[in-house]
């Protein structure tokens, strides 16, 4: 029985959403992502089971807007109540340059969301919590990790769950057997609305436009 542990990149997955969302019109940012990786689970075996789900963010303090932060902390409840563990990171502040306007500036990256998602992926390795890791990504800055994993752990597996629009071949090459989420599947796998919390019994509703 192979044990099957899903680690979600964030940023690469809202960005994806985005994207479907520019040339579909479809808006799916309510996404049950417990329930999108469970429909996966058949490609490792009809015994594949489900280790944990992880998801690594952060919350754009520095925009200073409330109602936003209000509705990613009103998702994240959401997932949590159905079982997937949140990691959350933070935006720093860099320098950069505007070689047009020839003018430096101040602007906000999140950068501890990779290193995070590589430190996991050999944490729960070395830790023997799965067989096999799915990284739902499409960054090629987690392409260290997945090197060194296959190094460290040949007897364990590591492939890439791109999301939508989101398909890297160099990362496919690093990680056979890797393959795209579909743009129906966002649509399949939203929450309902309102939310019921399994564990409170809350109704959580979808925020407005979402």
């Amino acid at each position: 029985m192979r044990k099957v542990t899903f680690l979600i990149d964030g940023f690469n997955m809202y960005h994806s959403i985005l994207s479907l969302k520019r040339k579909t019109g479809y808006s799916t940012k309510w996404l049950n992502l417990a329930s999108l990786c469970t429909s996966y689970l058949h490609l490792f075996g009809k015994r594949a089971k489900l280790g944990s789900i992880q998801y690594f963010t952060a919350f754009p303090h520095y925009l200073q807007d409330a109602a936003k932060i209000n509705r990613q902390e009103t998702y994240l409840k959401c997932l949590e109540a159905v079982g997937v563990k949140i990691n959350l990171g933070r935006f720093k502040e860099k320098d950069a340059y505007c070689p047009h306007c020839k003018i430096m500036f101040l602007k906000h990256e999140e950068k501890e969301t990779d290193v995070s998602i590589g430190v996991t992926l050999i944490e729960v390795f070395l830790k023997d919590s799965c067989d096999v890791a799915v990284l739902v990504t499409g960054d090629t800055d987690l392409s260290p990790a997945i090197e060194k994993s296959r190094v460290l752990f040949p007897k364990k597996m590591v492939i890439c769950a791109f999301p939508y629009a989101r398909k890297n071949k160099e990362l496919a090459q690093l990680a056979p057997g890797s393959f795209s989420i579909g743009a129906k599947q966002y649509i399949k796998h939203q929450f309902p609305n309102p939310f019921t919390l399994p564990t409170t019994g809350e109704k959580v509703a979808k925020p407005p436009r979402w």
